[in-house]
């Protein structure tokens, strides 16, 4: 096979993958508390081929992004002055647990919400005095927009009193010593690896009433689509040149 032809096909499916990361970095321009990815490439299969003078030259089969990692730098925080409206200031990340699950992720975006669960009787309960069976309570937490369940320092639910929705909550703050590898779950949200280590108690401090932003440099992302999209256009004129260059050889073949 034409190892042009291979080498400019990969590279064009490489670039559209990073700007697929672009994209959604620009989607999320707006998303509180999201952080930007960064794509890194590695090269495939390649080895060194004798050149002129004994020069050790390098043949391959091209690039291949390897990972989109995400920066975890803050880039500000907005005032909205809500009860239930919590950034972080300094490292670490809201822990959310999902009783769908029971999975634990983390997050940056602290726009959270008073919701209602439904507590389940507890194991062994006996009917009451009229001999109906135990049911279920209601219980209002501090809640992503998703139905998870925000966790304190102590990794108990946070319980809301409606009737003093203004009480102070204490959120606890949770983060990892290496944040290369979480695993980007969607937009704000973040599952931790073995890759990231030990889990401890961030040293961020809960500000109440502010929203971090989106840490996504519009500017860079628009340079680096114009790089993606240059880098394609290329890769995809290899191809052609190289398509062509087969033909004309088949061609005098005959």
């Amino acid at each position: 096979m034409n190892m042009s032809f291979y080498s400019a096909a990969v590279g064009a499916y490489q670039q559209n993958l990073r700007m697929n990361v672009q994209a959604n970095n620009i989607a999320n321009v707006n998303t509180q508390g999201f952080r930007a990815e960064r794509v890194a490439f590695g090269q495939l299969m390649n080895r060194d081929v004798n050149g002129i003078d004994g020069v050790q030259l390098p043949k391959g089969t091209g690039t291949r992004v390897i990972q989109a990692t995400p920066d975890h730098s803050t880039r500000g925080y907005i005032d909205t002055g809500r009860r239930f409206d919590f950034a972080i200031n300094g490292k670490g990340f809201f822990a959310l647990y999902d009783p769908a699950d029971g999975e634990i992720s983390y997050s940056r975006d602290g726009s959270f919400m008073a919701a209602e669960f439904l507590v389940p009787p507890e194991e062994g309960a006996e009917p009451d005095k009229d001999g109906e069976e135990p049911q279920p309570t209601s219980v209002w937490r501090l809640s992503d927009n998703e139905g998870r369940c925000v966790l304190d320092p102590q990794g108990n639910f946070i319980v809301i009193d409606l009737e003093d929705k203004d009480a102070p909550l204490e959120l606890g703050v949770f983060d990892y010593a290496i944040h290369e590898g979480m695993l980007h779950a969607d937009s704000s949200r973040f599952v931790a690896t073995e890759r990231n280590g030990q889990l401890y108690m961030g040293t961020g401090e809960v500000k109440r009433g502010l929203l971090e932003m989106s840490n996504t440099d519009i500017a860079t992302e628009f340079v680096k689509v114009i790089e993606s999209q240059r880098a394609y256009g290329y890769a995809l004129k290899m191809m052609q040149t190289s398509d062509e260059i087969e033909t004309t050889i088949n061609g005098l073949r005959g």
